[in-house]
């Protein structure tokens, strides 16, 4: 098991909503644990792609696979993301594209 700094995991967090399919499957998730199968098919994507979602998030940190009988259950690893999503949710963001071009030429979001 490995120790992270802060930024550490502010950049694990930050990779994961990177992707719009993990960002909804964390919100599926922060909504009640789920089954592979049944999260593939409320966000829509294939098993296939549902898995290598889960595996990132696994990598991160941000998610655990509970072994039942033949099936495995997913969850937040931390009840704490719940809150932090939650939160995230809830900020208003201003945003002002012209100030996000990145002096290197790619947007910054």
């Amino acid at each position: 098991m490995e120790t992270l700094t802060h930024g550490q995991v502010l950049a694990r967090f930050g990779h994961a909503l990177s992707d719009p399919t993990r960002a909804r499957l964390l919100l599926a998730l922060r909504e009640a644990p789920g089954y592979p199968a049944e999260l593939a098919e409320l966000l829509g994507v294939s098993r296939q792609s549902l898995s290598n979602h889960l595996a990132c998030l696994r990598g991160c940190g941000l998610v655990v696979a509970a072994p039942e009988g033949r099936r495995t259950r997913y969850e937040l690893a931390d009840p704490r993301l719940t809150h932090a999503l939650t939160d995230l949710l809830g900020t208003v963001l201003a945003v002002d594209p012209a100030a996000c071009d990145a002096a290197d030429g790619e947007d910054c979001c």
